[in-house]
């Protein structure tokens, strides 16, 4: 910054200010600083920038698994929000593991990010959460965290999945069967919750067939055709997520199963299949946005109670909802 500050023949001061986009320089200053930095090739340390304020410009996520294609659209949607505030991303994913979630974040917490945005791997928050909230702005998305006094953005689970049971029982489906994710994920808790509501507000016949993985595939297989024989035999299927629902959709193939099918959340080429596929579209994109606006309110002083954001999910109707029972 000396150098910069002697050929540009200003204060090394006004060179932080050019660096660090603060006002007070007027633009042909600004201009002559930033094209002796490009001669010079100089790039800030952003190391010490961190020990001198503190904090680094970034701002953590952790999530279920970074390969899952709903939770890359989601960090898609935050890193791009992030930029808009000149913010790095940093990603990881924590595998359903509350162990390793606790060293994303007692990691990304020693590495001074400024917020963090978590989609929880257990309902009960862990000790690093905690702690983590007490010091930066904390965000859960798509699950909340019971007992944390943080804000939280999820899909409406409880609406997505009556608008599946509703869509399916207009189709004169009377025996329709959920099939969801662990029984220790909040959201596979919630849908399954609501899934049973749904059916006993519409006066379906018979206690819910309902199932909480997680389940190998040849298990779903195995489920799938206890619950297609007997005397009152499921017609229907409603799934708890997008990785449920191709486990379902290659058991059927493999049984030649004809059940009719909606899956929550929405996933690559479940337009191209035959039949299409109906789902819960909830969106990734508008969840992460909402998210790091969030974390950036918090950083810019709002001191508000903890607040809870509901994004609407949507019903995409295909081809896969549309038999009716025999």
């Amino acid at each position: 910054m000396a150098d910069v500050a002697t050929l540009a023949h200003v204060s090394i001061k006004t060179v932080s200010r050019v660096v660090n986009r603060e006002d007070g320089v007027r633009p042909e200053t600004a201009r002559r600083v930033r094209e002796v930095i490009e001669q010079l090739g100089f790039h800030r340390n952003e190391g010490a920038s961190t020990l001198r304020k503190g904090r680094s410009t970034s701002i953590g996520l952790i999530v279920e698994d970074l390969a899952n294609p709903w939770y890359s659209h989601l960090a898609s949607s935050i890193e791009q929000e992030a930029r808009l505030h000149q913010h790095l991303l940093v990603s990881a994913s924590a595998e359903g593991s509350s162990e390793r979630e606790s060293q994303l974040v007692d990691a990304l917490v020693a590495r001074r990010v400024e917020g963090l945005i978590v989609v929880p791997a257990t309902a009960e928050p862990s000790e690093a959460i905690r702690r983590a909230a007490l010091d930066i702005p904390v965000v859960c998305v798509d699950s909340p965290s019971p007992g944390l006094a943080v804000d939280a953005v999820l899909g409406d689970n409880d609406g997505g999945t009556r608008s599946a049971v509703e869509h399916l029982a207009a189709r004169r489906h009377e025996r329709i069967g959920f099939l969801g994710d662990d029984a220790a994920i909040w959201t596979a808790q919630r849908r399954c919750t609501a899934f049973v509501a749904a059916c006993e507000s519409l006066g379906l016949p018979g206690p819910s067939r309902t199932a909480l993985g997680p389940y190998r595939p040849d298990e779903v297989t195995a489920m799938l055709r206890e619950w297609g024989c007997g005397p009152a035999p499921v017609t229907a299927l409603v799934t708890g997520n997008n990785r449920v629902t191709l486990d379902v959709l290659r058991a059927m193939r493999q049984l030649g199963s004809t059940f009719a099918l909606v899956g929550y959340d929405d996933f690559e080429l479940a337009d191209f299949l035959e039949p299409p596929v109906t789902v819960i579209h909830q969106d990734p994109a508008a969840l992460g946005q909402r998210a790091v606006q969030q974390i950036f309110a918090r950083l810019d002083g709002d001191t508000s109670a903890p607040r809870t954001f509901v994004v609407p999910t949507l019903l995409i109707v295909r081809g896969s909802s549309l038999r009716r029972p025999p």
